[in-house]
């Protein structure tokens, strides 16, 4: 999908249960309505925490399936109508990247850590280089699909966030983000230097892949 995609809050939160619920519980994928809406309003594993009605889900569907990224699915016996995502191929994503996208359309800016330890049933990631790797990969489609916030006082890892929903406009200023790290221990600060120089080195090997 060469275009940017802006979706609403809602549509972002019927577009993550959908990849959340294909890889979690497949047996009750594709998700009728009624399903959406209950994975939509649960309490844990969600940020925000949010109570949506029918009407609201099913306008977010359409709006998924006017920018391509939902399928209604018909048939086996059923007469319920039931909808799947197709971020996917809308996205040119793999398993990795999908259950990246999945987290962040779900839960909010995460770490690259946050990332590996909430995944879950999504995605068994081998190591923190395969998220960075995901996160990679996510920013730098036509469209990127991710970004790098700056990093939150106390913070040791950075943060994460989709663009599904626009530009993020993090609280924090460079100079406060700055200031922060410099107050972190020694050991916190080597480990948030780690994380950015394995993502600095797999876009280095990108780019040299590209000019061989």
């Amino acid at each position: 999908m060469s275009h940017t995609v802006i979706l609403s809050p809602e549509a972002i939160r019927v577009l993550g249960v959908l990849l959340e619920k294909e890889k979690a519980t497949p047996e009750y994928y594709p998700m009728t309505p009624n399903s959406i809406i209950n994975a939509c309003n649960q309490k844990s594993s969600r940020n925000p925490v949010v109570q949506y009605d029918e009407e609201t889900v099913l306008s977010a569907i359409e709006e998924l399936k006017r920018n391509g990224l939902c399928n209604t699915v018909t048939g086996g016996g059923s007469r319920t109508l039931k909808y799947k995502h197709n971020a996917s191929i809308a996205f040119d994503l793999n398993d990795r990247e999908e259950a990246t996208l999945c987290l962040l359309l779900l839960r909010g800016p995460l770490t690259p850590g946050e990332i590996k330890s909430n995944a879950g049933r999504l995605f068994a990631f081998a190591n923190l280089d395969s998220v960075i790797e995901s996160l990679n990969c996510l920013m730098q489609q036509e469209s990127p699909l991710a970004s790098q916030l700056a990093r939150q006082p106390g913070q040791k890892e950075a943060r994460f966030a989709h663009l599904l929903g626009g530009e993020i406009h993090d609280d924090l200023s460079a100079n406060s983000s700055e200031m922060a790290t410099m107050a972190q221990p020694l050991s916190q600060r080597v480990s948030a230097l780690e994380v950015e120089i394995a993502l600095l080195r797999k876009q280095v090997d990108d780019l040299l892949r590209l000019l061989e």
